[in-house]
């Protein structure tokens, strides 16, 4: 047998190892909270109409603003390989400072508060 038959063999019984291993495995006891179709803390019996907290929708923006900073900072490193890497440096630092000032902002507005 040659290498490829040899590593393609012991995958597929590994990956079937793995599979039948996998559905023997793990306990089933279903209890009332598994089996209702919300798991995600919500009463199912409620009413549907409950307000969310508008200060959830603001915290879940900023996270993603946040995180998408890393997007825009991500290409840093291979900006040091142009002609003028200062002028790189100069618009990341940009960036920072521009996203710290805003966080700035919140904070002393009162934005990052949970509880009022």
């Amino acid at each position: 047998m040659n290498l490829i038959t040899t590593l393609f063999l012991i995958t597929t019984i590994l990956s079937l190892l793995l599979a039948t291993v996998s559905f023997w495995l793990p306990q089933m006891n279903p209890d009332a909270e598994k089996l209702s179709p919300y798991e995600c803390g919500f009463d199912p019996l409620g009413s549907a109409r409950l307000p969310f907290s508008l200060r959830f929708f603001l915290v879940a923006i900023l996270f993603l603003l946040f995180d998408l900073e890393i997007a825009l900072l991500l290409p840093l490193p291979w900006g040091n390989q142009l002609l003028n890497p200062a002028s790189t440096l100069f618009w990341a630092a940009f960036i920072l400072i521009l996203l710290t000032l805003g966080l700035v902002y919140e904070w002393l507005q009162g934005g990052l508060e949970w509880a009022e």
